[in-house]
């Protein structure tokens, strides 16, 4: 296919949109970032010329923010993109409050959006960081597949490594890092802070798959089972699994990081049950002062739908216990 024109943007984003008959003269797309709230815009197809259509009123400053791609190599030496963004200004002394994210699973890729939550962070001073880690769909079936299975000792290694970055490159350091990650990302952020419990200050997995050995005997869990495998596969498997279940790898004696676990009463996809484990074993083995946590949302699922009363509510409380366990009593000195 030939190609006629280039859309040209100003910053690496996410793009959507374009649809149209043959016969239009305009179609329209979308697009986002970190910094950037989803906008539509207008495109004249003859012209090749883009102008704005519409924009949300948001009151947040894009200009103030920058929004970076690196790459850092995983354990084994493969090259994993991250993209980190924080407010300009910042200086990169190793004492800035920052979020961690990932998910690495089931060929989903986690593409640039912007959020409010985390324009609520970046003002506050935070830097926000998204590790595109093995498991996604970011490379293909490759990428996917080798963060499967057998495998799937890549995806905590690949975040592992996300971490010891941005605390090499000063951004931040394991007294201000907290990592972040939700149902499949759950399981990842339980399993890196029971590997490696020194490097993170804290810790929130929300709706996260826990106990690796019977997760496919709850609801929807035996879906997941091409990307875990199960522990009736075989002794192999069970092994493999049971290596890295967070529930099985909660230790005595080990100073945990701050924990905040997060879960829902009626959430019928991880049952709350696995949050309900892991935090028993890490409040009953934690050796530390760090706080262990668990804040459980009534009357909700998994998350979709969830009005924006409770995000808020959730929000404010994961906030406040990243920043009151970093010892912040006000924003960080470099940006008063």
């Amino acid at each position: 296919m030939e190609i006629l024109l280039d859309i040209k943007f100003e910053a690496k984003g996410n793009v959507s949109g374009f649809g149209g008959k043959e016969e239009d003269k305009e179609l329209y797309y979308n697009f986002s970032n970190y910094t950037t709230p989803r906008s539509s815009f207008k495109y004249n197809v003859k012209s090749g010329i883009s102008e704005l259509y519409w924009s949300p009123n948001i009151d947040f400053n894009s200009e103030e923010y920058i929004s970076e791609q690196k790459f850092y190599s995983s354990k084994d030496g493969t090259k994993i993109p991250i993209t980190i963004t924080y407010k300009k200004g910042i200086r990169l002394n190793g004492k800035n409050p920052t979020i961690l994210y990932g998910y690495g699973g089931f060929n989903i890729s986690i593409k640039p959006s912007f959020n409010v939550k985390n324009a609520i962070w970046l003002e506050q001073g935070g830097i926000y960081a998204v590790a595109n880690i093995r498991g996604g769909g970011e490379y293909g079936k490759e990428w996917h597949d080798a963060g499967t299975k057998m495998k799937k000792q890549n995806v905590f290694d690949d975040f592992i490594a996300a971490a010891k970055f941005l605390i090499n490159k000063k951004y931040t350091s394991s007294d201000y890092l907290a990592i972040s990650g939700r149902s499949n990302g759950g399981l990842l952020v339980g399993v890196c802070m029971t590997q490696k419990p020194d490097l993170f200050k804290v810790a929130l997995p929300a709706v996260g798959v826990m106990d690796m050995l019977r997760y496919h005997t709850f609801t929807a869990g035996a879906g997941w089972a091409y990307d875990y495998g199960t522990s009736e596969d075989s002794k192999e498997m069970f092994d493999y699994l049971k290596k890295y279940s967070p529930v099985h790898n909660v230790k005595d004696n080990l100073k945990y990081s701050a924990t905040m676990i997060l879960t829902a009463d009626h959430d019928d996809r991880v049952v709350p049950a696995h949050s309900f484990k892991f935090t028993a074993h890490l409040q009953n083995k934690q050796s530390g002062k760090n706080p262990i946590l668990i804040r459980v949302e009534t009357n909700a699922g998994h998350g979709s739908g969830t009005p924006i009363s409770k995000r808020i509510e959730e929000i404010a409380d994961v906030f406040s216990f990243i920043l009151y366990n970093m010892n912040f009593k006000k924003l960080p000195n470099q940006l008063e």
